[in-house]
């Protein structure tokens, strides 16, 4: 077990803000608020896909905001999502910039002919924040898919 330490009511306002962030990410995936989740993110961020964890190639790189649009559209094409967020552990934190690591379980619903069907997926996020204006917002963030389940629901 880790020691825990006493940290002042900034760094714990700070740590909170940012589990909000991530939070808020996941809402509003499962809310298709598209705009809303771009917004999470500062105008010039990076954003990486890895499909493969394993792979150190990735999927798709992203370089701005605007880029994220397409890529957050595409839950269109779930009629529900549920992005479940786990652990979420702050690596380094200062009064303007962190780095982290998210863990999700992002269940993802499909209808065709009547028929529903589940893709379970795995996901590890590894973030690089920065305070803005006095927000927190995604400067950087790779995403990690580990595996992927599909399945038949009932």
């Amino acid at each position: 077990m880790s020691e825990h330490v006493t940290i002042s009511p900034g760094e714990a306002a700070d740590r909170l803000a940012i589990r909000e962030l991530v939070d808020a990410y996941a809402h509003c995936a499962d809310r298709r608020d598209a705009k809303g989740q771009m917004a999470l993110f500062t105008a010039d961020t990076h954003f990486v896909v890895y499909m493969n964890a394993k792979d150190p190639i990735p999927s798709q790189e992203l370089h701005s905001r605007e880029a994220l649009a397409p890529v957050f559209a595409e839950l269109n094409k779930y009629d529900a999502t549920t992005h479940f967020i786990g652990q979420s552990t702050i690596f380094s934190l200062s009064p303007d910039r962190a780095t982290g690591e998210t863990y999700c379980l992002a269940h993802h619903v499909t209808v065709d002919d009547g028929k529903r069907r589940l893709m379970l997926a795995a996901l590890r996020y590894l973030d690089t924040f920065v305070k803005m204006d006095g927000s927190w917002l995604f400067a950087e963030r790779r995403l990690y898919v580990d595996w992927l389940e599909e399945r038949a629901l009932s």
